[in-house]
C-alpha cells in the first residue's frame, strides 16, 4: 500500500490572503474616538467662551463682530503666543479682557489638539 503514491492521503493547506476582507462585512468608515471627558471638557470651555463674549462686548449674539477663538490653534502656540492672539482677536472689544484671557488660558491648559495633520 505505501508503494502506491497516488492512494496515499494528502492534507492540503491554504494560505489565507488577510488583505481581503470576507465577502459578508461591510466597509465602514475610519473615525478616530476621542475621550467622552476632552470632549465634555472642550464643549464647557467653548460655551465658557460664548457667554463670556457677550458680557465682554456688551451686546447678542448676532450682534458680536466675526471672531473665531480656534482652540486647537491656541494649543499649538507657546504660553505668549496664545496671549499675543487672543489680545490680536479681541482688539476690537473696548472693554477690559485679560480676565477673560487668563481665564481662557488656564481652562485650555492640558487640552490636548483634536484635530490636525496626519503624520507620515
Amino acid at each position: 500500500m505505501a508503494s502506491e503514491p497516488s492512494t496515499q492521503s494528502r492534507v492540503m493547506f491554504q494560505a489565507v490572503d488577510k488583505t481581503q476582507e470576507p465577502p459578508h462585512r461591510k466597509l465602514g468608515k475610519l473615525t478616530v474616538k476621542y475621550d467622552r471627558k476632552d470632549l465634555q471638557r472642550r464643549l464647557d470651555i467653548e460655551e465658557w467662551i460664548d457667554g463670556q463674549l457677550h458680557l465682554l462686548f456688551d451686546c447678542e449674539e448676532e450682534e458680536i463682530p466675526e471672531l473665531e477663538i480656534d482652540i486647537d490653534e491656541l494649543l499649538e502656540l507657546t504660553d505668549e503666543g496664545q496671549r499675543s492672539r487672543l489680545h490680536e482677536l479681541l482688539q476690537e472689544c473696548g472693554k477690559p479682557k485679560e480676565d477673560f484671557i487668563n481665564g481662557l488660558l488656564y481652562r485650555i491648559k492640558g487640552l490636548r489638539k483634536m484635530s490636525g495633520p496626519l503624520k507620515k
